[in-house]
């Protein structure tokens, strides 16, 4: 009987002919294109510098902030208020004030003061340029010090040299630590919605009332709506790996078979969690309100975009009821860092734990009269 129902799942899927492109498609752009669009380092800041000392520090010193790359120079003004139009019309995002007798001061009192403003109407490009241009300054006020203290023998001050050593990610880039994030909500999307609305279109169109009135035991029809997308979920994140060797050259530090079998647990749960939607979901809008509604809200509490514990303590909290939270942990944690079981085993308690408790209420929820 199980074979017969994974037959006409297996069927109804190939028959649409759209679903079995998406499942090349989807992973293949998000994978590709996601990493590189959603890029939260922060560049191509126009900046507005006042220069009210005209030395050949100040010059210096903006020289030094467009060598940054993270700056560039859309303005110069002669006032503060001139530079602030050009802020207010949309040319600039920041402003550099030097003041005038910006060098002098350096020179004698070894500190000088400088004013920098920034457009805060989106907060993270205001803030994050704020603290890039703050730290080129600093830099620049050390690199001065530095040159003096090698140009004056008579200061014998001690220097320090800092090496940094980031771990399991050299160059800090962004992508790396985010595409494994989306390969999880690649996967969630497809083991989640797909088997979810699969039984409210059979509900629509009449179909499952065929199903209803045979003696297939409740356990066999949900098993038979679980098995062709957990399939499904290791074809696509297979794919998502494939892409982010070629597109990007990155291959898991750990073992490939550990991702694969948390990966299953995930599909399990997940695919669980979408067949519990559908038995309360009567129309396909329903359904994909409902979906769309909770992954969206996984997604937000799963560490995806912001660490997890940076969150609210009432975030943090709801954020254990997240699948994806620990799923996006095992595949970071398994790709940048190398972990294995002993590492993992909170992970996967979690997953075995919503894999039981979710198709558990599923198979109880179901109900043969619609």
């Amino acid at each position: 009987m199980l074979k017969y129902l994974l037959e006409k799942e297996f069927k109804q899927f190939f028959r649409n002919k759209a679903l079995p492109k998406m499942m090349i498609i989807m992973p293949l752009m998000a994978v590709l294109i996601f990493p590189l669009a959603a890029d939260f380092e922060i560049k191509n800041i126009n900046l507005s510098v006042v220069d009210h000392d005209k030395s050949s520090y100040s010059q210096l010193l903006i020289q030094h902030v467009q060598a940054s790359g993270y700056f560039k120079l859309t303005d110069v003004s002669e006032t503060y208020n001139e530079s602030l139009q050009s802020v207010e019309k949309g040319k600039s995002d920041m402003i550099l004030e030097i003041p005038s007798g910006f060098e002098k001061d350096l020179v004698k009192e070894q500190r000088s003061n400088i004013l920098i403003a920034a457009n805060t109407v989106n907060g993270m490009k205001g803030g994050i340029g704020s603290s890039y241009l703050a730290s080129i300054v600093r830099n620049f006020s050390s690199d001065i010090r530095s040159e003096w203290f090698q140009n004056n023998s008579r200061l014998n001050t001690p220097r320090f040299e800092i090496i940094p050593d980031y771990r399991f990610n050299p160059q800090l880039l962004y992508r790396v630590t985010m595409i494994p994030a989306i390969m999880i909500m690649i996967l969630a999307m497809v083991s989640g919605f797909l088997p979810a609305l699969n039984i409210v279109g059979e509900k629509e169109d009449g179909s499952i009332e065929q199903m209803n009135v045979t003696p297939v035991k409740k356990f066999y029809f949900i098993l038979s709506k679980l098995i062709p997308y957990w399939v499904l979920g290791f074809v696509v994140i297979s794919i998502s790996f494939l892409v982010a060797y070629f597109a990007y050259g990155l291959t898991p530090a750990g073992n490939l078979l550990v991702i694969y079998l948390y990966a299953s647990l995930f599909v399990l749960a997940f695919s669980g969690f979408g067949l519990v939607i559908s038995n309360y979901a009567q129309t396909i809008q329903q359904g994909i309100f409902m979906m769309f509604f909770f992954v969206i809200t996984f997604n937000f509490l799963s560490g995806l975009y912001t660490p997890v514990e940076n969150m609210p303590g009432w975030a943090q909290a709801i954020s254990t009821f997240s699948p994806l939270k620990y799923m996006i942990q095992v595949l970071r944690l398994v790709y940048l860092k190398g972990s294995g079981f002993a590492e993992l085993t909170t992970q996967l308690l979690a997953l075995i734990s919503f894999a039981v408790f979710f198709n558990g209420w599923a198979v109880l929820s179901y109900r043969k009269s619609h």
